[in-house]
C-alpha cells in the first residue's frame, strides 16, 4: 500500500510517504508558513520516491484537535490532491497519533489548546496501530483533566510541557513517565491510516472534515482582562 500524509496541527509542518513497509518522512518548524512550503513539501517526496500522485493509494492528513488554520489547510490541500487523482481520504485524530509516538501500552495526551485549556484524550493499545478510547478527546482546563484508571499510563504532548505541574499533580499515582517535546508527525498519521484503510475506512474527499473539538478561537477584551 501506498498512502501519503499530512500533518499541520502545529507550528510544525509534516508529511510522510508510506511505500508498502518503508517510511519517508520530512518535518519544518514552519510557524505560521504552512500554506506557503506544504505543496512543494509533498512533491520533494514524492520525487524522491519516484512516485506520482496517481501511483498512490489514498491520502490521509491530521484531522485536529489543534490549530484551526492548520487543521484547514491540512484538510483542504488533502481534498485536493484526492479530487485530482480520484483518490480515498481519511482523517487520523492528532491525539491519538501522539499515542502512536509513544509506543506505550497505555498513553494520556495533551495538546496545549491556549485560553488556559489543554486537549486531552487517554488511550490503550490494542495492535500497533490499533487504539481503544479509554478516555474520548475532549476540552478541559488542566485542573479538570479527567482521572484515568490504573498506574502504568505514559504522557506526551505540549499540554503536558505546558502545564507539568498542574497534570503531575493529578497524575501523580497514575503516570510512570512523560514524554517532552512530543507533537503531532504525518509518521504516526501514515501509520494509524495505513491500519483504518486496511479495515476499510476512508472517505469520498467530500466528506473529509476537521475536527475541532473547541468552537471558539479568542477571548474578548473583557475575558482577557478577567
Amino acid at each position: 500500500m501506498k498512502l501519503l500524509a499530512i500533518e499541520t496541527s502545529t507550528e510544525f509542518c509534516s508529511v510522510a510517504l508510506l511505500s508498502d513497509d518503508r517510511i519517508l518522512a520530512n518535518e519544518i518548524l514552519a510557524g505560521q508558513r504552512h500554506s506557503e512550503i506544504l505543496l512543494e513539501m509533498i512533491q520533494e517526496l514524492l520525487a524522491n520516491a519516484a512516485l506520482n500522485l496517481h501511483q498512490i493509494d489514498g491520502i490521509a492528513f491530521g484531522a485536529g484537535p489543534g490549530s484551526f488554520t492548520g487543521l484547514r489547510i491540512a484538510c483542504g490541500v488533502a481534498q485536493g490532491l484526492a479530487y485530482a487523482a480520484n483518490l480515498p481520504i481519511i482523517g487520523i485524530n492528532t491525539l491519538e497519533a501522539l499515542a502512536q509516538k509513544t509506543a506505550a501500552p497505555f498513553a494520556v495526551v495533551a495538546l496545549d489548546a491556549r485560553m488556559g485549556e489543554i486537549y486531552h484524550a487517554a488511550y490503550q493499545k490494542i495492535s500497533n496501530c490499533n487504539w481503544k478510547i479509554i478516555s474520548p478527546p475532549m476540552l478541559c482546563s488542566p485542573d479538570n483533566a479527567p482521572l484515568l484508571p490504573g498506574n502504568a499510563w505514559v504522557a506526551c504532548g505540549s499540554g503536558f510541557d505546558v502545564y507539568r505541574q498542574k497534570l503531575t499533580a493529578i497524575y501523580c499515582d497514575t503516570i510512570q513517565q512523560i514524554h517532552s517535546g512530543f507533537h503531532p508527525h504525518a509518521t504516526e498519521v501514515v501509520q494509524l491510516a495505513c491500519y483504518q484503510f486496511g479495515e476499510g475506512i476512508r472517505l469520498h474527499p467530500a466528506d473529509a472534515s476537521p475536527v475541532y473539538i473547541r468552537n471558539k478561537v479568542a477571548l474578548t477584551e473583557n475575558e482577557r482582562k478577567v
